[in-house]
């Protein structure tokens, strides 16, 4: 198979130390030996972008239009594809992605199809999230496909912990970390009770507490990394590809023909090409 290396962009700074952990994730996982073995990584930290949960709940200004500028500035900048780590801001990657002419990967996407693909067993899965994910439902319906079932905090529960957590004057935001760390776990564990049997940690300042769990934890964060690594390295088996092409055979179409039918066609060949 060719190897042709790409350059990776993120559109960070929502917020910033979900980017930087998203940095060191990408690094963590690119198999090196040396610093030329590293992958080229184009990182637009952008805190300005207004509060995505804000908006949704009607609070605040749209993030689209400083997304979109993120998105342009790292496309100008020489990025191959885009990636988000934020998960609330998955809602408006539609609008984002006809503003530039590479690829935005779905972090929320690439999350179901991973809980899909390692543990095929497990139907129902508990979400921690800002109150602007769940009420999108991005999560909802990405792992509807696959047949599982999402269990979210109770009304208290997501006021009173997560949200508490994220936002809270000792939240993560504020730079705190074994508060909220605490109030998570309790948010986790009333999902596991009722029968949830792995907790998404789908937000991406979740990622940055819950690092000792005794309970199984999915961070998109670290999935969308791997997925970053593998794309930018071009480390793509042949089952991912029949899925892409067999399974999910819109999969490019989704991003508003950026990669249409004809890429398809010719990814295939060049996958699929002996050296």
């Amino acid at each position: 198979m060719k190897n042709k290396e790409s350059m990776v962009g993120i559109l960070g700074g929502l917020g910033p130390d979900a980017t930087n952990q998203l940095c060191a994730e990408i690094t963590a996982l690119t198999p090196a030996s040396k610093d030329q073995d590293h992958l080229r990584v184009i990182t637009f930290s952008n805190p300005k972008i207004p509060d995505r949960t804000e908006f949704i709940l009607r609070k605040g200004k749209s993030p689209v239009s400083e997304m979109r500028k993120t998105a342009r500035t790292l496309e100008n900048a020489g990025a191959d594809f885009i990636i988000i780590p934020c998960n609330t801001a998955h809602y408006f990657v539609n609008d984002v992605q006809k503003s530039v002419n590479i690829p935005i990967l779905n972090m929320i996407e690439e999350t179901a199809k991973y809980i899909s693909k390692n543990y095929p067993a497990i139907k129902t899965v508990g979400l921690l999230s800002t109150t602007g994910t769940i009420n999108t439902k991005i999560y909802d319906g990405a792992l509807k496909k696959y047949g599982i079932k999402v269990l979210k905090p109770s009304k208290k529960d997501q006021k009173t912990f997560v949200m508490e957590a994220i936002y809270g004057e000792k939240g993560i935001k504020a730079g705190y970390r074994e508060y909220p760390d605490l109030l998570l776990k309790h948010a986790a564990n009333n999902l596991l009770e009722r029968g949830a049997k792995l907790v998404i940690a789908g937000c991406t300042e979740i990622g940055l507490v819950f690092k000792k769990t005794d309970f199984l934890v999915i961070n998109p964060s670290n999935v969308i990394a791997r997925v970053a690594v593998n794309r930018a390295k071009s480390i793509r088996t042949r089952e991912d590809l029949l899925y892409e092409v067999i399974v999910d055979p819109y999969y490019f179409v989704k991003r508003k023909a950026v990669e249409p039918f004809h890429y398809i066609r010719d990814k295939t060949k060049e996958l699929l090409e002996e050296e």
